[in-house]
């Protein structure tokens, strides 16, 4: 992000579908068309982009054994590079 960007303010449209966190830690998902909640404490408040949201993902996140390791030795089941991919059908 650049220094002069400013982000959402509770009251304001959500643009992306994610997860949100405001000024004190409190993270909230959010959908694409609602409005960014005011907090029960702070009232107004700034809201920032923690994650996005994934279909294909039950928490958003990719599951930790598909991810390779350097000190790994299974690497044949993991993909490790774009161009690898596995032997379906015709090429």
């Amino acid at each position: 992000m650049s220094e002069h960007s400013m982000p959402p303010v509770s009251g304001e449209r959500v643009e992306t579908d994610g997860v949100y966190k405001n000024e004190w830690g409190r993270e909230e998902e959010l959908e694409r068309g609602t409005t960014f909640p005011a907090d029960p404490m702070l009232g107004e408040t700034e809201w920032e982009l923690a994650e996005m949201s994934f279909d294909n993902h039950h928490e958003g996140r990719t599951d930790p054994r598909l991810v390779p390791k350097k000190n790994d030795i299974d690497k044949q089941g993991k993909i490790d590079h774009p161009r690898r991919q596995m032997d379906r059908g015709k090429k």
